[in-house]
């Protein structure tokens, strides 16, 4: 029944566009009824090869438990989620068998494997088998130069179904954004589905940035300039989200990463009934195993910013503000201070933006105290952690922020922006006192970090103390409890 169900939510789609783009234009019964037999048609043919390549164990039923994430092999916050959560299944779940779908083909699965612990410190206790994906180009941003998230959408369609013709697992999570691929699953695989949400592809705010014509880095400021342009960008937006909605609320179990998300995906994909909260696993205890001192190996003050160099990031924000703080210095002495951005860098368009980011230094006159520091290994960066005052953070709408958690525990005085996850779940009073700081504008950022830097050391040793004692709801034990909770229902 579940491809019926899924033919008739497709014949509502598309009668539900018909009737907007083309009035005169009625989907028939019979397409639908068409349609509901084909889906039915190919399912029965997935069943018949289900699991067959994967277990190749012959006469034993053996669960397969699949992870959607075509970028495992990057090094950011979500792989660690995706390996953190495999790591807590094997645990619960030894006797099935895992597999991620992956587009990494230049790597083999143990040098993923490798990767993992390599960046993460996580080995998994069962084997994983990869399914590798050679359609991957069809979810990069660069191929849609126009209409991009519907674009990506649309081609996650198209690699989930690659996906799906190599292995027909018997429940489907997909770990990385692609909810166009849960109905593909769920109402042709027969899988059980579920989702975890870092971001959502588009979100209400996204909707209002567009309608009050505000330029951003996801809405071009000759856009915002064009009264028309602005409105048809507005009515694509609307249409999309309506798309995300109905595809989203296929998901069996969504898992959110924080209060930001959970109340945009409430608002959009409507499924509160089976929607969590499951903070992303944040490596806290190896930071917390730094000592916490004032004493530095250098003089003076060091602040840190830790981050991918992409767009939404605003490390030009960074770089203004302390240029502005630097400026401060001369109507009221302060220490020596240094500004360190640490960062990695994917592509040569990353590369290109650190170029900019020296050029903005450069112009500003404050090259001399801005440092930059491009993929450097883990231990590198607990030694800066280690020995900063004060760590920075400025993307909007930031959807959680592992790297704000890393430097609260590490024992910095963290500076945010006052929105998204850092205000609503990580820079929040501990106690009924303070863990840190937000910002808005350069202005506000100068300001907040010359108050910082002003304050008595004890002042800011307890602050970082309450800030480190805030961050333990952000581990790993915490995370495999969680998250093992939210996806019981796909098990029983």
């Amino acid at each position: 029944m579940a491809a019926a169900e899924g033919g008739w939510c497709l014949c509502k789609l598309l009668r539900f566009f018909c009737s907007l783009f083309f009035p005169g234009l009625i989907v028939s019964g019979t397409l639908c009824l068409c349609l509901v037999i084909f889906l039915w048609g190919v399912r029965l043919l997935l069943q018949r090869k289900k699991k067959s390549e994967i277990t190749n164990k012959p006469g034993k039923n053996q669960r397969v438990i699949a992870f959607f994430h075509p970028y495992c092999n990057a090094g950011g916050g979500g792989e660690r989620v995706l390996w953190c959560a495999l790591r807590a299944l094997q645990k619960k779940y030894p006797e099935a068998a895992y597999v991620v779908y992956t587009g990494d083909v230049n790597v083999s699965g143990d040098q993923i494997l490798e990767g993992a612990f390599r960046r993460f410190n996580i080995r998994l206790p069962r084997p994983v088998t990869f399914v590798f994906l050679k359609k991957r180009y069809l979810v990069e941003d660069s191929l849609y130069p126009h209409f991009t998230l519907l674009g990506q959408s649309l081609g996650s369609i198209f690699l989930g179904w690659e996906a799906l013709m190599q292995c027909v697992p018997d429940v489907y999570i997909d770990s990385m954004g692609y909810a166009f691929t849960l109905p593909l699953f769920k109402y042709i695989g027969g899988c059980r589905v579920g989702s975890y949400v870092h971001y959502p592809t588009i979100s209400t705010d996204m909707l209002s940035v567009v309608r009050n014509q505000n330029a951003g880095f996801n809405n071009s400021a000759f856009i915002t300039k064009n009264p028309f342009l602005s409105k048809v960008k507005l009515i694509y937006y609307y249409l999309f989200a309506f798309m995300y909605g109905f595809v989203g609320s296929c998901s069996d179990v969504v898992m959110v990463n924080s209060s930001w998300t959970l109340n945009h995906i409430l608002s959009l994909w409507k499924v509160g009934s089976c929607t969590n909260i499951v903070y992303p696993p944040c490596d806290v205890q190896t930071f917390l195993d730094i000592s916490l001192h004032e004493k530095k190996t250098t003089p003076g003050h060091l602040m840190v910013s830790v981050g991918q160099f992409r767009p939404e990031k605003n490390h030009p924000l960074q770089i203004r503000a302390f240029a502005k703080l630097l400026s401060k210095k001369v109507a009221q002495p302060l220490p020596s201070i240094k500004l360190v951005l640490i960062g990695g860098c994917r592509n040569k368009d990353d590369e290109l933006r650190v170029n900019q980011l020296r050029k903005l230094s450069e112009d500003l006159g404050v090259q001399d105290n801005v440092e930059f520091k491009i993929n450097i290994p883990f231990e590198e960066l607990k030694k800066y952690l280690s020995e900063a005052t004060i760590g920075l953070h400025s993307m909007w709408n930031e959807h959680f922020g592992i790297g704000i958690v890393e430097c609260m525990a590490a024992g910095t005085v963290i500076l945010a922006h006052n929105s998204g996850g850092p205000k609503l779940d990580i820079v929040v009073p501990h106690e009924g006192d303070i863990t840190g700081f937000l910002a808005e504008s350069e202005d506000s950022y100068a300001e907040k970090m010359a108050q910082i830097l002003s304050m008595p050391t004890e002042q800011r040793l307890q602050i970082r103390r309450r800030a480190r004692a805030s961050v333990h709801r952000f581990s790993d034990q915490e995370f495999e409890l969680a998250f093992l909770l939210s996806v019981e229902k796909l098990f029983t």
